[in-house]
């Protein structure tokens, strides 16, 4: 394993900042890791983790050691009639091993498809999209904690998983990194077409049976529609979370606003459209020099081309100002600020 001094991490994160590490290394063992830890500690300098770099915000360089996980490595560990448990290692990128349990015909995280991230970073955000979230699948995971040294297993009832939410963002955050997680996939498949425009894009297909493979073709194709590349349009996806509101809430602002979205979720509350909050302050499209908010989706900031981490970060304060002002709504950011 080799330490680099002054790295650039311009290419390792999705928004595309020019910014630098002091110290940079890549590890792909755990020997490795306990060889990164070790090197932090002797220069008595901070720690950043770093996945496929699709949930952060860098507002300046980092002052001390990025760790750049590779964990790699898929295989199926158990199966019976109904189900296979897959293990993927937490450095495998979530799109990728998406597609390679639909071409293995293992379903469930077909409508996760082309998610941006590693496989180590879905238990994190508890990453969900058209209806499913990772928890619905999730088996376990092995976690490192970087203090006692210890590999830990974690299951589903230990990772207090919530929207975009998990003990990975809290108690555990900084503490630690996903080495691997096993997923308990379907082999007879359940469909989830409910949600958003799949279902009317299905129909287009014009078949009588759609498959695990159809449904990832399609939502594919609608966030293609939807969002903007990163690798030509700097961003991180949905840089809000969409904020949760009692169900009397909702209803006060339905006499005002009778157009707002909003959805039940399963503590009575609903949960509102973040990016039609952003877009009813008329934010979609905005742009202020080289930092915006993206034409299609109001739910998702850019970086047009040189914008500063700062500039990003400050339109997004002023973004949570207005939608409190006109709504009463408090929004919260979804990406990691650095």
């Amino acid at each position: 394993m080799e330490i680099k001094k002054n790295y650039s991490l311009k290419s390792l994160h999705t928004f595309n900042m020019d910014v630098d590490g002091k110290y940079f290394c890549e590890v792909a063992s755990v020997a490795e890791l306990r060889e990164a830890l070790q090197f932090a500690k002797s220069q008595r300098t901070e720690m950043l983790v770093l996945g496929g770099g699709s949930n952060v915000l860098f507002t300046t360089g980092f002052e001390g050691l990025v760790i750049k996980i590779n964990m790699a490595g898929k295989e199926v560990v158990r199966e019976d009639e109904k189900y296979v448990w897959v293990k993927s290692g937490g450095g495998e990128n979530w799109d990728r091993f998406v597609a390679y349990c639909v071409d293995h015909g293992y379903g469930g995280i077909e409508n996760l498809s082309l998610i941006p991230g590693c496989v180590g970073a879905g238990p994190i955000q508890n990453i969900g999209a058209y209806g499913v979230e990772l928890k619905d699948h999730f088996e376990s995971l092995e976690f490192y904690h970087f203090n006692s040294g210890a590999l830990e297993v974690f299951e589903r009832e230990d990772c207090n998983f919530g929207y975009r939410n998990s003990i990975f963002k809290n108690e555990l955050k900084g503490k630690g990194v996903i080495l691997s997680v096993t997923l308990k996939l379907d082999k007879i498949h359940v469909l989830k077409t409910g949600y958003g425009s799949i279902q009317q894009e299905l129909v287009k297909l014009d078949k009588d049976v759609y498959t695990i493979s159809d449904l990832r073709n399609v939502v594919t194709s609608i966030r293609q529609s939807k969002l903007p590349d990163p690798e030509e349009i700097g961003n991180a996806g949905s840089f809000f979370k969409n904020p949760e509101v009692s169900a009397q809430t909702f209803s006060s602002l339905k006499v005002d606003y009778p157009d707002i979205v909003g959805y039940p979720i399963e503590n009575g509350n609903m949960k509102l459209a973040a990016g039609w909050l952003i877009d009813q302050c008329g934010w979609k499209g905005f742009r202020d020099g080289d930092a915006g908010v993206h034409a299609k989706q109001a739910l998702v900031l850019v970086n047009y081309g040189s914008a500063s981490g700062k500039e990003i970060y400050d339109l997004s304060e002023k973004i949570k100002i207005s939608v409190k002002e006109k709504f009463g709504v408090n929004l919260e950011r979804e990406v990691n600020v650095v």
